[in-house]
């Protein structure tokens, strides 16, 4: 009796096999969408054609002729269309970071109140939660801008101490200024830093090694700060003058001379981006403390530790790891909100562009040059704060 042959294997065709097919769609897809782009851009090239508009970046070398009212960086109309936009890419930053910083604390701190077991402090932190998240963002940037306008003239501001003064210009407040024996002082600056940074690598590894959890950097930004307090005192020893001095503004007859003055835009807008953003970050925080198992607060309660210290070493380094991921979506958030800057004058990296394709109606180049700055500020910030994340995350054994 003959043996039966093997079965034999079944070759699908191509245009039934799923994974052939899913193959030709994504390929399909990806043709389709370049054609279409392909198609905007032959449009918008061909438009800008008949209207003498040809994109070109060679304006970035023309001078701009054009006066910037508040620069963070030395700026004069004379400097070019560049220059005038690296002004711009500054001043976006500088709000954006020290409102970021600002943010922060004050989000901290309304998340925990919104925890307190004060019933005033829980309600005040609430009801100013429900009443900023709940008003646009711009009616409160013009808020602030109009509020700050109606402060007293600059012949009779509001005085602190001496030091601060409010008037319808803006803040003028004293500021530390360097002196020649700066110089000096900046190696102890340096040497402190280094310090700091040895010290708190070397604990760390020790606290990897003996396989304990422990706390370095307070001790490292001590230590840094007590070389830079020897160095400033050292350093006054012997060339005869203190590395800094505190330029304490004077009134002269229109104006104050000395000092340090935040306009009325700048103080708008950074006051809003941080009293708004502050709220979305004190949403996290408090979210990320009532994530944390309550039996985490019943073993720190139980070996003694104060409310205060639970929160702070038990509580909140664990919270910190689930806050991270939805705290960099609001730090981009507040970088990218600060281009609202143009409705108030205040001169951002969206306001000096837009005045710059006004005058060379370059648009196209300048709109690219203001998405790859925004783009690449974003991407730096998530780089940044992703790697705090990964630094931060528990580590399976």
């Amino acid at each position: 009796m003959a043996l039966s042959s093997p079965a034999q294997k079944t070759v699908i065709p191509f245009y039934r096999d799923t994974r052939v097919l899913a193959v030709i769609a994504q390929v399909v897809f990806a043709l389709v969408m370049i054609a279409l782009l392909w198609f905007l851009y032959s449009q918008m090239m061909s438009g800008l054609t008949r209207a003498n508009l040809q994109p070109d970046f060679s304006f970035i070398e023309q001078t701009a002729g054009f006066a910037i009212s508040e620069a963070a960086i030395p700026y004069d109309p004379s400097r070019t269309y560049g220059y005038a936009f690296l002004v711009g890419i500054v001043n976006t930053l500088r709000v954006a970071f020290i409102g970021i910083v600002l943010a922060t604390l004050l989000g901290v701190i309304i998340g925990v109140a919104r925890l307190s077991d004060n019933w005033l402090l829980r309600n005040i932190a609430t009801t100013y939660v429900e009443i900023v998240r709940n008003v646009p963002l711009l009616l409160q940037l013009f808020f602030w801008l109009t509020m700050s306008q109606n402060f007293p003239s600059v012949q009779q501001p509001f005085a602190f101490a001496d030091l601060i003064y409010l008037h319808n210009r803006g803040i003028t407040m004293a500021w530390p200024v360097a002196t020649a024996s700066f110089g000096a002082w900046s190696v102890w600056l340096w040497a402190g830093l280094l310090l700091g940074v040895v010290f708190y690598v070397a604990r760390r590894i020790q606290f990897v090694r003996r396989d304990r959890p422990g706390i370095a950097l307070p001790w490292a930004l001590l230590l840094a700060f007590g070389v830079a307090l020897v160095g400033f005192f050292v350093t006054q020893g012997i060339s005869g003058a203190w590395p800094l001095f505190l330029d304490i503004p004077e009134l002269q007859r229109f104006s104050f001379t000395g000092g340090f003055t935040m306009t009325t835009n700048f103080a708008a807008l950074l006051l809003g981006l941080v009293i708004y953003t502050a709220v979305f970050i004190g949403e996290i925080v408090r979210s990320g403390i009532q994530a944390i198992n309550k039996g985490q607060r019943e073993a720190a309660r139980a070996l003694g530790l104060t409310p205060g210290q639970t929160l702070r070493l038990v509580v909140f380094p664990q919270a910190l790891r689930i806050m991270i991921p939805p705290l960099t979506s609001q730090y981009l958030n507040l970088t990218k909100n600060s281009s609202l800057a143009v409705a108030i004058g205040y001169p951002d990296l969206f306001a000096v562009g837009t005045t710059i394709f006004n005058q060379t109606g370059q648009t196209v180049p300048v709109i690219v040059m203001v998405m790859a700055s925004y783009l690449s500020i974003s991407l730096l910030t998530s780089l940044a704060m992703n790697w705090y994340n990964k630094r931060i995350q528990l580590v399976e054994r």
